[in-house]
């Protein structure tokens, strides 16, 4: 009977720590950047309507004018602020680790990105002479 019980809790625990957190299913889905700075310079409108960015378990895909970067992300939402990690895996980005920030609220992702690969950002800021790419997204109405 003790050992009836400490493999069901065992098996409780292990599909509990399968399930992923909430964060991991919300931030799934089509993104567009409705705003964006580079090492504090904001990016043309005319640029953010080429960009689009797709979030899928695990699996990213951005595209820039119809040029693709794909690859894997992770999140640890546990973590103040929010951890995010992209490695690259093809297209320009291959091969390249790039430590990040997000903010989730409803259908707006925000994400601070160190395009240098140095460490993940302390805060939502874009500062000259940095390469921290701060991204404000919009979930795109499929």
């Amino acid at each position: 009977m003790k050992r009836t019980f400490w493999l069901c809790l065992a098996m409780a625990a292990s599909l509990a720590a399968a399930e992923p957190p909430e964060d991991a299913k919300e931030v799934q889905g089509s993104w567009k950047p409705d705003k964006a700075e580079l090492g504090g310079q904001p990016l043309p409108d005319a640029v953010l309507k080429l960009i689009s960015l797709k979030l899928d378990k695990g699996k990213y895909e951005v595209s820039v004018g119809g040029k693709l970067d794909k690859g894997n992300y992770s999140i640890d939402p546990a973590s103040k602020p929010k951890g995010m990690s992209i490695t690259g895996t093809e297209g320009p980005n291959n091969g390249k680790t790039f430590p990040a920030i997000y903010e989730l609220k409803g259908d707006r992702l925000r994400i601070c990105y160190d395009l240098s690969g140095a460490k993940q950002p302390a805060e939502f800021k874009s500062v000259a002479g940095t390469q921290l790419y701060l991204v404000t997204y919009s979930r795109k109405k499929e």
